[in-house]
């Protein structure tokens, strides 16, 4: 039985990197998963009440969906709420490519309906916002939102959506310490404003910001984050720093910190779990208040670092 209410949580369990194959140099985040593994991942957040599962259909090209899918049978359907997309760029040329993508996912997942639906990136916004419309109206979907999107394109899906008695629901967009795009402009003011839930991913920056990698240290050879990243560590360092500093003041780790900067900016923060500790910092995080003066010293220390981790498929939110 489907609830007619999304629950919006405080931190939301991103599932990205669940598409990586495991092969070296085969994967964006240079994963090795088993489902063993993410099923004990699985076990960990359902008893400590993390319960929003954000994935998509290319995020592997279904491979996340699929085993997502597979670890979740081990709990009842209320007790969790999925969260997926449609990407535009990879639509068929049937009648209807949104019905069908979401057809494809339902399947890959094993359910019957999908809490939150996102339009992924906008090709065409008022192409593809219409047919959220139906999704809805067959119960198939419970909500929608759509995904990087700027302020004028958040605010058209919105009007046509208005125009058939439903609404935007939720705005997901990257968001970090170091990519603010979003606030500056004016998007976070809106969804206060609108009281739409703002869902930031890439909070950590893809491991980046976790303190875990450094220039003796760099994320895993071959993969997508590697490229991007490895090469940025050593102006990041004073932030991981200090991240780490600001999190032994609240008995919590260098990730904590940032997830809990996300918290703190009124946006519920989509962080990757691969292992159940990264469950435990979720805990952590959600228990800590960061003070103005640390929200301050981390957003000075990230402007000082004047890297620029806009992803490849973004387009600039400030036009």
């Amino acid at each position: 039985m489907a609830t007619d209410n999304l629950k919006i949580p405080t931190v939301a369990l991103g599932t990205w990197a669940w598409g990586d194959n495991g092969e070296t140099g085969n994967g964006y985040f240079g994963s090795r998963l088993t489902q063993a593994d993410l099923e004990n991942v699985a076990d960990k957040a359902h008893a400590t009440g993390f319960s929003l599962w954000d994935t998509a259909m290319v995020y592997g090209m279904g491979r996340s969906e699929t085993v997502l899918g597979q670890v979740l049978k081990r709990f009842a359907r209320s007790d969790y709420q999925l969260s997926t997309k449609f990407t535009p760029q990879a639509a068929g040329t049937g009648d209807d490519p949104v019905a069908n993508m979401l057809e494809q996912s339902l399947t890959r997942i094993g359910t019957d309906y999908i809490d939150l639906y996102w339009i992924h990136n906008p090709a065409d916004v008022a192409r593809w916002t219409p047919h959220l419309i139906r999704l809805l109206k067959s119960g198939k979907v419970k909500h929608v939102g759509v995904s990087n999107h700027n302020l004028s394109e958040i605010q058209l899906a919105n009007q046509i959506l208005g125009e058939a008695g439903f609404r935007v629901e939720a705005i997901q967009n990257h968001y970090s310490l170091l990519y603010r795009s979003s606030e500056h402009a004016g998007i976070l003011d809106y969804c206060r404003k609108e009281r739409i839930p703002f869902f930031a991913y890439m909070v950590l920056e893809q491991g980046a910001l976790s303190g875990k990698y450094s220039p003796e240290n760099l994320l895993p050879s071959g993969s997508n984050r590697a490229v991007a990243y490895n090469g940025m560590l050593p102006q990041l360092k004073t932030l991981t720093d200090e991240l780490a500093s600001i999190g032994q003041k609240y008995g919590a780790a260098a990730p904590d910190v940032a997830t809990a900067w996300a918290i703190a900016k009124g946006t519920t923060p989509i962080i990757g779990v691969t292992k159940p500790h990264h469950v435990d910092g979720l805990v952590r995080a959600s228990n800590i208040t960061l003070s103005s003066d640390d929200i301050a010293e981390l957003e000075s220390l990230a402007n000082a670092a004047g890297v620029n981790t806009r992803g490849w498929w973004e387009r600039e939110m400030l036009v």
